[in-house]
């Protein structure tokens, strides 16, 4: 069939340099009532199952009047530049093959085609009122009509496809019908070669290659091409890729190898075919090009007062800067760049009053897209009149699409895009608003909208501003190196901020305040040169799953009344703190991961009350959570852990509850109260710090109840500098060095906690230490249940001390206590031991029960240090050599004085606790009683002093 011989010879064809289009067939003449009927349909389908002519029979429809001659030249491969050969085959409605002596080639005769032989074209008037254009070659000629049969390969006067070059000659396996016996429509349906046929169609219009594609298949197949569609597509719309409109309001290019269009050009051409374009200084060449002038303009604002009573328009705005245009749409009007290259950044409307687009009530299903819109204004004139402009502008009741379009404002007063009022709900997507020098986007008045996957960057104020009652959606926009804030949200602004990224901004990344309520998900809040996020003056707002990190100042600032709800963010690697409170701050703070921050992960400040919960607050530079100058707040099931200083800091008046928190792993304590700090410290699990689980002191009167305390580096509790405290119903166990300790004029109170397996005392009291110690079970720990020296008055009531490796209770260096209602028993040294001079006082104490095996050690003449070694530290007599010039630091047991310092020189100095050195080989003479000497090793009492951090405190 004709088919296939053309996709036989596609592959073969030339690509030809020709005009791309012409003016439709049948084109009313502009000015007449047709002409203005630009929504006349023109269907575009495929023919192909169509394989006959549809041309009426020669002389059905004849010219009245008198033709005018014609005279179109052919080079050898069919092209011509002759803009009339176009019109000619478009107005022919019938073909003839005609066949004389002088020519063979195609003859338009008023509605009829015909076909003639010749090597060069000449188109003359016929008798009939016919015109004709001949291709002249070196053969006779005859005149068939187009209805003639197929069957022949050979015309009555000899015609023969032997004239043909080779590679033009009909196929031997080429079939058609052709109904009648006709060489002539054989010829032109078949024979003509390809290219001749394309360079021809190539100057037909849109609805001309639709026509012709019904003739026959072949004449279908041409018609069809994909590069002769792409030439007159980019002929009208100058794109470098198909349109496409899959619904109203939505535009979009689309790769020809990703469409699914067999002829994704023809395609974008029937959508887009009565469009109206504004093409400057191209209506003139519209008549002469085959399009219709009417449909052309030279400023927007004329096209759009044309559309004004049609349904739908779509205008193209090609190439070119479009200056003083103030556009106002009303209707539902399509607005597209048209350009090739980059679209949006050829097509400029601009203007420097009032506004340059402005969509107001109706215009509901508005577009606008894929061009630059610029507004600029005079400085001096704006400040003067103190009116606020804006480059695009939506209104009440509106609901444009805008999308690929780049805004600019160079006005001081306003912003580059205001949404505004009750029902303003633009869909504003893949923009570029930057650079302007003033807001870049400013919603307000109960508008709303969605606004996507646009870049607001480098704008003078806020990039973007949403207030009073206002709730866009803002999804995937990138929103960078502003000079004020990112994104402002206030006077009961609302709003869904999702996925957004936004950096490098001079303020905060993310500001509420004054009622504002936004809800900001899965947003990336970085390297504010300030803070991440800063909500105050009784702002609230959700912020859920956001990245907020390496921002300059506090991840998230909370201040003035303000409650947001912090829940499942990272904030990390901030510069400073990662949330900080203050100023009567308020919010939920929860399921966070806070890490890496050069100061504290949560710090909270004068009167702020936050909820901070099922957080993970670790690998901080700083402590974990500070509470200072009043500070409040319920902290509980978080996990605190892995920082550089304290776990939690409570000071200076602060009054939070801790409950059911981890602290752990800790570099230093793991919850520090000092200076006045305060609060309740509740079913927590405090363990494996490099120093003490917990640490009270400088007047700190936290109550700690239920929690457990173990796996310190450096005793589990420490009270000290005049600390206080109630300690309740706590398990402290397992510590390196005391469980409590009580030091330096300090008076805690401790009731019913269970102090055990200590790998040093249970609870050690000197320095001044006092304090209240009673219902607590005291058992296994290392060294004695409780110590109490140098100068300590404690009182200790109905304790249970037990099972240890020491004695139960020893008091020494002028130490006294109080010691009433006591249960003392099965510890290793003895019940109570008392050294020289300690005269505590005792009530009613049970001591029963205990192995007392320094009394055994000394009566089998063994050395103290046998059963002490350097850890323990018996209590019993004292003395020293003088022989051996010991010093009173050098303490020698009675069996050693009897034994090893036979006959010496000795001074009994005191009944005490202590080893014997010299059984631990530390004199110049070797312990008899010992075998090898043993390293000395002083045992410490004293904590190391806490490591005091002094938080940097940001500028107000």
């Amino acid at each position: 069939m004709g088919g296939c011989t053309y996709q036989r010879q596609r592959s073969r064809r030339r690509k030809l340099s020709v005009p791309r289009t012409r003016r439709s067939a049948g084109c009313p003449e502009a000015g007449s009532p047709a002409a203005a009927n630009v929504s006349e349909p023109i269907d575009m389908a495929d023919s192909s199952s169509s394989d006959t002519s549809t041309s009426e029979s020669p002389g059905a429809k004849e010219s009245q009047d008198q033709p005018t001659e014609n005279v179109i030249e052919f080079n050898s491969s069919g092209e011509t530049s002759d803009p009339s050969a176009s019109r000619l085959l478009a107005n022919a409605s019938d073909v003839q093959f005609r066949e004389d002596s002088d020519t063979r080639g195609l003859e338009v005769k008023g509605s009829e085609l015909c076909v003639t032989n010749s090597n060069s074209c000449t188109s003359s008037p016929s008798p009939s009122g016919s015109s004709t254009i001949s291709i002249s070659s070196a053969a006779g000629s005859s005149e068939v009509a187009a209805t003639g049969s197929s069957s022949s390969r050979r015309g009555v006067s000899g015609y023969s496809d032997k004239m043909l070059p080779a590679r033009k000659r009909r196929r031997a396996d080429t079939e058609l019908e052709v109904t009648g016996n006709n060489p002539s429509a054989q010829y032109l349906q078949c024979e003509l070669p390809d290219e001749v046929l394309l360079n021809i169609f190539s100057y037909l219009s849109e609805k001309d290659l639709c026509r012709v594609s019904q003739v026959c298949q072949r004449f279908s197949c041409i018609a069809n091409d994909i590069e002769l569609w792409r030439n007159l597509y980019q002929h009208i719309f100058e794109y470098d890729q198909p349109l496409f409109s899959s619904e109203p309001c939505q535009y979009a290019f689309c790769s020809p190898q990703d469409s699914d269009y067999a002829n994704p050009w023809k395609e974008s051409v029937r959508q887009f075919h009565s469009s109206i374009h504004v093409r400057k200084d191209f209506r003139d060449r519209a008549t002469a090009l085959g399009q219709n002038p009417e449909l052309y303009f030279n400023t927007v604002l004329e096209a759009i007062e044309y559309s004004e009573f049609m349904r739908n328009p779509v205008i193209f705005v090609h190439e070119g800067v479009y200056k003083k245009e103030s556009l106002m749409i009303e209707s539902g009007i399509t607005l597209i760049g048209a350009a090739s290259g980059n679209v949006k950044e050829k097509v400029i409307i601009e203007n420097d009053s009032d506004f340059t687009v402005l969509f107001v009530e109706r215009a509901s299903q508005a577009y606008l897209g894929y061009m630059t819109l610029r507004f600029s204004s005079d400085t001096a004139r704006v400040s003067m009149s103190g009116s606020k402009h804006y480059c695009l502008e939506v209104v009440e009741h509106s609901t444009p699409v805008i999308e690929h379009c780049i805004i600019r404002s160079s006005c001081v007063v306003g912003a580059a895009v205001c949404v505004s009022g009750q029902g303003a709900s633009p869909t504003l997507r893949n923009c570029d608003i930057s650079d302007c020098e003033c807001v870049g986007l400013f919603i307000t008045d109960y508008a709303e909208g969605i606004y996507e996957n646009n870049e607001i960057s480098r704008n003078v104020l806020a990039g973007i501003w949403v207030k009073n009652h206002s709730h866009p959606i803002m999804r995937r926009n990138h929103i960078h190196h502003g000079k004020d804030v990112g994104i402002f949200t206030f006077d009961n602004g609302r709003g869904y901020f999702e996925a957004n990224d936004i950096h490098h901004n001079h303020l905060a990344g993310f500001e509420v305040k004054a009622g504002a309520d936004p809800t900001v998900v899965r947003c990336e809040i970085h390297h504010g040169r300030t803070g991440g996020i800063h909500v105050h003056e009784q702002g609230s707002g959700q912020f859920i799953e956001n990245k907020i990190h390496s921002n300059n100042y506090a991840g998230v600032w909370i201040t003035s009344h303000s409650s947001p709800t912090i829940r499942r963010n990272e904030i990390y690697n901030g510069h400073q703190g990662g949330v900080y409170i203050f100023g009567d701050g308020r919010g939920v703070i929860e399921h966070n991961n806070i890490y890496g921050n050069a100061l504290a992960g949560i710090q909270i400040r004068t009167n702020s009350d936050p909820i901070v919960r099922h957080n993970k607050i670790h690998h901080g530079q700083h402590g974990g959570v500070y509470v200072h100058e009043k500070g409040l707040g319920l902290i509980e099931e978080n996990e605190i852990y892995a920082n550089t200083l304290a776990g939690v800091w409570i000071t200076t008046g602060s009054t939070p509850v801790l409950r059911r928190n981890r602290i752990h792993s800790g570099k230093q304590v793991g919850v520090y109260f000092y200076d006045n700090g305060h609060g309740r410290l509740e079913e927590n699990d405090i363990f494996n710090h490099l120093y003490s689980g917990v640490q009270i002191r400088t007047g700190s009167n936290p109550l700690i109840r239920r929690n457990k305390i173990w796996g310190g580096q450096n005793g589990g509790v420490l009270v000290y500098n005049g600390g206080l405290g109630v300690l309740e119903a706590n398990e402290i166990f397992d510590n390196a060095m005391a469980g409590v300790w009580i030091k330096t004029d300090s008076n805690p109170t401790m009731r019913r906690n269970k102090i055990y397996d200590g790998r040093d005392g249970g609870v050690c009291i000197f320095n001044g230490g006092r304090g209240m110690l009673e219902d607590n079970d005291i058992f296994r720990n290392s060294q004695a249940g409780v110590l109490i020296s140098t100068q300590s008055h404690p009182i200790l009531k109905r304790n249970r001390i037990f099972d240890g490796m020491a004695a139960g209770i020893e008091i020494t260096n002028n130490a006294t206590a109080t010691l009433e209602g006591n249960l003392i028993f099965n510890n290793r040294f003895g019940g109570l031991c008392l050294a020289s001079g300690v005269k505590p006082v005792l009530n009613n104490n049970k001591i029963f029960g205990n192995q007392d095996a320094v009394a055994r050690a000394v009566g089998n003449g063994q050395c103290l240090y046998k059963i002490s070694s350097y850890t323990s530290f018996p209590m019993h007599d004292f003395f020293r050599c003088r022989t051996c010039r010991t010093t009173e630091r050098n303490a020698i047991c009675i069996n050693c004085i009897r034994t090893c310092h036979s006959g010496h020189d000795v001074e009994f100095i005191r009944h005490d606790r202590f080893f014997c050195d010299c059984g631990a080989g530390t004199l110049h003479s070797q312990c008899q009683l010992q075998g090898e000497p043993s390293q000395d090793t002083d045992t410490v009492y004293d904590s190391a002093a806490p490591i005091e951090s002094h938080t940097l405190m940001m500028g107000q």
